[in-house]
């Protein structure tokens, strides 16, 4: 969920606030409680990262009161935690102070660490059977559970249709058709056609354009990326990127959907989450696409992305977490269909609950929901963080300093060799 939504009208009362839901300034974020609570409660400390679409404090909060409500002999204290989330949490889990429940992705380091308590409890086979398949796998380590999935994210290219029609040109279906689309629109009305984010596209499509391709990253556990063609799909970014028809330097980044309602660009990647407030913009004039095929031999792409929610495994309060994640997640579907749509559209991670989400049904929605049952992909657990930043300092080198595709590949692919190894010791 990133800065677009409806505002709530559900608002939390000073009387629930009381009930044990506390709010945790960045200022004071001093992680777990005591076990109990002056009045002999078990606390039960959550994080989230600070969510930009307005309404979805307070439905954290909100959430977390009809909980202690439920079960008075809990007290829910909720972290909104502000700036670089994944750092904060990642220090916290390192000390015994850590929360008890959590929102990330997850890794298998957090698993080996013990970071996370297993949840194949929570998982009867017809609950695991509700759940989509991606949404179980990419909590899985070595076939056990770590975690469960709040939503699904996706992205898909939004474009003005208007904008397109009057230079000529179609929706794209392919990577060679939006490069020049997105010349076409530049000349055109004189305004920059395509933002990828202020980074030329490097954060949005680093995994994305190899998909595109059909390309791997990860098989059988054996680092596969760095071939020619997944090379190509990195210099296909740079010459797009020297085309000068890229929005670069706006005021937002490619995950909020400013550039586009603001009329900086006619084109823009972004999330399923950005829907509500580009159709209140632009009503029918709003087309969407997946990510374009790279060739004839590629594919459309998108990814399969979301927040989980996990139990620390050092958690003094393990079985409580527990039962407070599978009332919020597994339990209380009114609750899950209000996260998805309330604030910003996410699909919901419940087949049984997506189902009831109509408005993802037609139109843009129904694209996005489309594009990431067809073709929507993640990295598996596996993948770490220095991986991460490893294959993007190898795109930065080729997009930026023009460096060699196939030579920054194979040092990224190097590095990641040992990661890997590491990993699987």
């Amino acid at each position: 969920m990133i800065n677009v939504g409806n505002e709530s009208t559900m608002k939390l009362t000073r009387r629930d606030f009381l009930r044990g839901v506390v709010l945790v300034s960045g200022a004071m974020l001093t992680g777990c409680a005591p076990n109990f609570d002056a009045g002999g409660r078990i606390v039960i400390n959550q994080w989230y990262h600070q969510y930009g679409e307005a309404g979805t404090h307070d439905a954290v909060l909100r959430y977390a009161a009809e909980y202690t409500k439920q079960n008075p002999h809990i007290a829910v204290r909720i972290a909104w935690v502000p700036g670089d989330y994944g750092t904060k949490l990642a220090t916290s889990l390192l000390t015994p102070e850590g929360p008890d429940v959590y929102e990330t992705q997850l890794s298998k380091p957090m698993v080996d660490a013990g970071q996370v308590a297993c949840l194949d409890d929570l998982f009867t086979p017809a609950i695991r059977a509700d759940f989509a398949p991606a949404s179980i796998q990419v909590d899985t380590v070595a076939g056990h559970i770590y975690g469960v999935q709040e939503l699904i994210d996706t992205a898909v290219l939004y474009y003005r249709k208007s904008l397109l029609d009057s230079a000529g040109v179609q929706p794209p279906t392919t990577f060679e058709q939006l490069a020049d689309a997105a010349q076409k629109v530049t000349a055109k009305s004189g305004r920059k056609a395509l933002f990828l984010g202020n980074d030329g596209g490097i954060s949005a499509l680093m995994t994305i354009l190899p998909w595109s391709a059909r390309c791997e990253f990860l098989v059988n556990n054996q680092i596969v990326f760095d071939t020619p063609r997944t090379a190509s799909t990195f210099d296909g970014l740079k010459n797009l990127n020297d085309t000068g028809a890229l929005l670069i330097g706006a005021p937002t980044d490619y995950w909020d959907p400013s550039a586009l309602i603001q009329g900086l660009a006619a084109m823009q990647w972004t999330g399923l989450w950005a829907y509500p407030a580009l159709h209140k913009a632009f009503g029918d004039d709003l087309g969407a696409v997946p990510w374009p095929a790279y060739d004839s031999g590629g594919v459309p792409a998108t990814f399969t992305g979301g927040w989980s929610a996990m139990v620390n495994g050092q958690s003094r309060n393990v079985e409580e977490a527990k039962r407070y994640v599978k009332w919020l997640w597994i339990d209380n579907k009114p609750l899950q269909l209000d996260w998805c749509l309330s604030f910003g559209f996410h699909i919901p991670a419940r087949l049984s609950i997506a189902k009831k989400a109509a408005v993802l049904g037609s139109g843009v929605p129904a694209v996005a929901v489309n594009a990431v049952q067809k073709y929507g992909r993640f990295l598996p657990p596996i993948w770490n963080s220095a991986m991460t930043t490893a294959l993007t300092d190898a795109l930065t080198n080729i997009v930026k300093l023009g460096h060699s595709s196939e030579g920054a590949l194979a040092d990224a692919a190097r590095f990641c060799r040992r990661e890997l190894s590491r990993a699987l010791e």
